[in-house]
């Protein structure tokens, strides 16, 4: 129930695709916090997704395949989809801008108070532009949560790892979907893939998202382009969000990594992308109509979406390239099987190359960080502590930490695995003031405090208590908050443990004969048979049971006190 969530925290761009669907349709009234690239990049997913759903506009929907004896029916991807029943229709403009309106921006290592609770801090994450880590922390617990990070130097600022240690609990989801697969090795690959195919005139086609990933393919092309003697070879990014992904990448200057940050006071664009669009070997269009069809000459290489191949213009090219073993496809994006994404376009004469670059951790790059940041405890999802179903003998592709991590399930509600045990509370000055600590062991004082515990938005403060009301002529009637706690004397407080052999031998010497003494579970008691009294003594309370004889109650009471510091 969305309803009863508070906070929002959204880690990175890829995140927060379902966004307007909590915020505008389940009663969600909480916070959302975002970084600002975040929010603007995931406005521009949103916009692009928007923009290309609604291209294909559906005479009417259909809804029966939702029912539980049809779906049996339906091919592979669909019969095996979770909850079909809940799919929805996709949002539309005006909703993606009512939920990035109820967005609050913060920046790195910002802190923000959640309801004088608790404290929540993003971090970089070194994964994508404004991408973040999350700390969660009271005065005396932390929890980290640790999603789509990566330690390799590409745009991004690199990641925070050192304001993740002294976790209580460590969060950990969103590692690489390719464990296998080196990111660098995977670009190399691309390159060479995309030259040997243009030198042989076929045309290239990358799905891509119209953020991330392509930056670092533009700039590695661009190194490559010379040296590979394609410069006359043009590229086209093709998306109805182009313009403004590439002008944004260039304008987040404080959210890039140094040598790029370093640039913008040179000044030069921080991404070599600005001169490839000067040069003109690089051009972007809103879509495949208008001025594209214009300029469209092959062999060429068009970046376009959507990666799952089912929408976009990237259909289009698929239709018009497929027969031709010239042309190459070239899959980058790690978020759908490739094999999946292709079944409706066979047979495809085309040459399908897989080289998905996913630069989130592995399972190393996590062993190593976890050891360097050392938390007491990591939950993490269930995939990740058994080996990849396809590849069940590579033990070496789990979470490896000490205590062994605590796995969850989708949808499952855990209970975190620490208990909070202290709470700050501040003290007035003048309070301070009066108190007189008495040194009861050496280098241990104390003192009492008589106090008014004041507590608003999880916040606590002890306050000098009320001064005794002198009484007012006249029958003024009281207001309810002038009703404050009166104080009352104060009884002194009793210290210390009572040897039960030495009591004994201090009640034979007043005159007190057959003395028994029984052990219970949590002391002793100590009866006198004679006066039919009994004495139970316990670690935190001593009662004096005897009929009506006041004087004998007292006079034992004076003897247990002897035992006892006053305080």
């Amino acid at each position: 129930d969305l309803s009863t969530v508070d906070v929002i925290l959204i880690s990175n761009y890829h995140c927060m695709m379902a966004l307007p669907y909590i915020t505008e349709h389940t009663g969600f009234s909480g916070t959302v916090y975002a970084t600002e690239p975040t929010v603007q990049i995931g406005r521009l997913l949103m916009e692009e997704l928007v923009n290309f759903i609604e291209r294909v506009p559906k005479a009417q929907s259909a809804s029966l395949w939702k029912n539980k004896d049809i779906q049996r029916l339906l091919p592979s991807p669909l019969k095996d989809a979770v909850e079909v029943s809940t799919w929805r229709r996709c949002y539309t403009m005006q909703e993606v801008n009512s939920a990035l309106s109820k967005i609050q921006l913060v920046g790195y290592s910002q802190k923000i108070e959640l309801f004088g609770a608790v404290q929540v801090t993003p971090l970089s994450s070194g994964y994508a532009l404004g991408s973040s880590n999350w700390i969660i922390q009271s005065h005396y617990e932390k929890v980290s949560y640790v999603s789509g990070s990566s330690l390799l130097t590409t745009h991004p600022q690199p990641m925070d790892q050192a304001s993740l240690k002294n976790s209580d609990v460590l969060v950990l989801t969103g590692l690489t979907q390719i464990p296998t697969a080196n990111p660098d090795g995977m670009v190399g690959e691309f390159c060479s893939n995309l030259a040997l195919t243009v030198r042989n005139g076929g045309n290239v086609l990358v799905p891509c998202y119209p953020s991330g990933v392509i930056y670092d393919l533009l700039e590695c092309l661009y190194q490559y382009i010379d040296s590979a003697g394609l410069s006359s070879v043009p590229l086209y990014f093709i998306s109805p969000v182009a313009n403004s992904s590439l002008e944004f990448s260039q304008i987040f200057a404080e959210w890039l990594c140094h040598n790029k940050q370093s640039k913008v006071y040179l000044p030069e664009p921080p991404f070599p992308h600005a001169e490839l669009i000067q040069t003109n070997k690089l051009k972007h269009y809103p879509s495949i109509h208008g001025d594209f069809s214009n300029d469209f000459r092959q062999p060429c290489v068009v970046f376009t979406g959507h990666p799952s191949l089912r929408f976009g213009d990237v259909v289009h090219f698929m239709e018009l390239w497929g027969k031709s073993s010239l042309n190459t496809v070239i899959f980058t994006e790690p978020d759908f099987s490739y094999l999946e994404a292709l079944a409706p376009y066979q047979p495809l004469a085309m040459k399908c190359i897989y080289c998905p670059i996913d630069t989130r951790l592995n399972f190393i790059q996590v062993s190593k960080l976890l050891k360097e940041v050392q938390p007491l405890h990591v939950v993490c999802p269930e995939q990740y502590t058994q080996p990849p179903p396809a590849q069940s003998h590579r033990t070496d592709l789990v979470i490896d930490c000490q205590p062994p991590a605590t796995s969850y399930r989708r949808a499952e509600v855990l209970t975190l695995p620490f208990k909070r045990r202290y709470e700050r509370i501040e003290i007035m000055p003048e309070l301070a003031d009066s108190l007189v600590p008495m040194e009861i062991k050496p280098g241990i004082s104390l003192a009492t405090v008589s106090a008014v515990l004041h507590t608003k938005d999880n916040k606590h403060v002890l306050q000098p208590p009320p001064r005794p009301a002198q009484p007012t002529s006249g029958k003024k009637r009281k207001r309810v908050s002038d009703d404050v706690p009166d104080c009352k004397v104060l009884k002194p407080l009793l210290s210390g443990s009572i040897p039960v052999e030495q009591f004994v031998q201090t009640l034979e010497k007043h005159g007190f004969s057959d003395i028994k003494v029984e052990d219970t579970a949590k002391g002793h008691i100590v009866l006198l048979q004679e006066a039919e009294t009994l004495i139970q003594i316990e670690e935190d309370s001593t009662h004096i049971i005897c009929d009506n004889d006041e004087m004998l109650r007292v006079r034992l009471r004076d003897l247990v006190l002897k035992f006892l510091q006053k305080f």
